[in-house]
């Protein structure tokens, strides 16, 4: 059975750090590549960043550069977002998704003082 699910979310100050966790079961992370989404009250869905399968190439979207780091741990089937100094316009549910299309359930993120 696939499943992708993420945990690490929650409350933080502004400026606060958070490590979000996307692990998987049923499928091997390092054979494809994964992406974190997020979606904040009102808006679209929005592509954080994402690793490649086989070089481990990251990316990242222009508001996150800097601030976030993606990584990969192969033995764990995991995938992290480490996200330091967090601003209020982070808050949103965050999604980590594979690139054949699965998705997992999503974890919140408030970032308010």
């Amino acid at each position: 059975q696939l499943q992708l699910v993420e945990s690490g979310g929650g409350l933080v100050q502004p400026g606060g750090s958070l490590r979000l966790s996307c692990a998987a079961s049923g499928f091997t992370l390092e054979h494809h590549a994964i992406g974190w989404f997020r979606q904040a009250p009102g808006k679209g869905r929005e592509g954080v960043s994402c690793i490649s399968s086989s070089t481990g190439t990251t990316n990242y979207v222009d508001s996150v550069k800097g601030r976030f780091t993606i990584s990969r741990d192969n033995a764990k089937n995991t995938v992290y977002l480490q996200m330091n100094s967090l601003k209020v316009e982070d808050t949103a549910v965050y999604f980590c998704a594979a690139g054949f299309g699965f998705w997992g359930q999503g974890t919140q993120v408030t970032v308010s003082s």
